[in-house]
C-alpha cells in the first residue's frame, strides 16, 4: 500500500473511470550511466529504497543500483506502460522478459498474480539517459480477474499512426496503442482484457498537435462511451 500512495505522491492524480484504473507518467532526466547501468552520479542523499524525491531532476524509486522498481506483485488487473524516451528491463514470475522503449509498450495481464521488475538501465555513458513513460492500470472483467498472467509487447514499429492535416495544413499525429482510428488498427490486446472486447471500446492514445491545429474527434462506437483526455505537456488546449 505504501508503494501504491508514493506513486500517486509522483504528480497530480488523474480521475479515471472503469476499466481506467489510473494513470502514472514518469519523467526522469537521468545523467550518464556507470559500467552498472545505473547513474554516473553520487547516490548520497537520497534514501535508497524508497527515493521518490526528485533530487536533481531523477529518482532511483527502489533501485539501490539501477533506477527502478525491483519484484513487486500484481493482481485483478493489466498494466499497459508506453515509453517515450528511453528504456525498461522487464523481468516476470511467468518467464517473460523484454528491454523496450522508445515507442514501445508492453501490456500485463496480472490475472490470478504475477511478480515482475521493471528497471531503468541507463545505457548511455557519455551522454544523458532521460526517460518518459505513462503507465496505465487497466481493470480486468469480474469474470477474467483470475485469469491466468498474460505478457504481450507492441513494438513501437508495430504500432500504426494516424495524421490528419487541417484547413491550415497543421497537422495532429495519433498513435494508436490501443483501439481503432480511422484505418489505424492497433495490434491485439491480450485475450482476457476489456481492450479485446469490441463492445468495450477501449482506446489508448497519444497525441501530438502543431502549434494551433485543430482537429474534430471522430464519434465514438457505443453513445455510453467516457474519453479523458491528459494534457501533460504544452501552453494550453482548446476543447470544443
Amino acid at each position: 500500500m505504501k508503494d501504491i500512495i508514493e506513486s500517486f505522491q509522483l504528480g497530480p492524480q488523474w480521475p479515471t473511470f472503469d476499466p481506467f484504473l489510473f494513470c502514472a507518467h514518469h519523467l526522469d532526466s537521468y545523467p550518464p550511466g556507470n559500467a552498472d547501468l545505473g547513474p554516473q552520479a553520487s547516490l548520497h542523499g537520497r534514501q535508497l529504497g524508497s527515493d521518490f524525491d526528485n533530487l536533481d531532476g531523477w529518482r532511483m524509486y527502489h533501485g539501490l543500483t539501477v533506477p527502478g522498481f525491483p519484484q513487486h506483485p500484481h493482481r485483478g488487473f493489466e498494466t499497459v506502460t508506453y515509453v517515450r524516451q528511453g528504456l525498461i528491463d522487464h523481468t516476470d514470475s511467468i518467464g517473460s522478459s523484454a528491454r523496450f522503449g522508445r515507442g514501445d509498450s508492453q501490456w500485463l495481464t496480472a490475472g490470478s498474480g504475477i511478480v515482475h521488475a521493471e528497471m531503468f538501465p541507463l545505457t548511455e555513458p557519455d551522454r544523458a539517459n532521460p526517460l518518459e513513460l505513462f503507465q496505465i492500470w487497466l481493470n480486468l472483467p469480474a469474470s477474467n480477474k483470475m485469469v491466468d498472467p498474460y505478457f504481450t509487447m507492441l513494438w513501437g514499429g508495430d504500432t500504426p499512426e494516424y495524421r490528419h492535416h487541417d484547413e491550415a495544413d497543421k497537422s495532429t499525429m495519433v498513435t494508436v496503442i490501443a483501439g481503432q482510428l480511422g484505418s489505424a488498427l492497433a495490434p491485439s490486446p491480450p485475450p482476457d482484457s476489456w481492450a479485446a472486447t469490441a463492445s468495450a471500446d477501449v482506446a489508448i492514445w497519444h497525441l501530438v498537435f502543431d502549434p494551433q491545429a485543430e482537429w474534430t474527434l471522430p464519434p465514438a462506437s457505443h453513445n455510453t462511451t467516457l474519453r479523458t483526455i491528459y494534457v501533460f505537456n504544452g501552453s494550453s488546449l482548446a476543447i470544443g
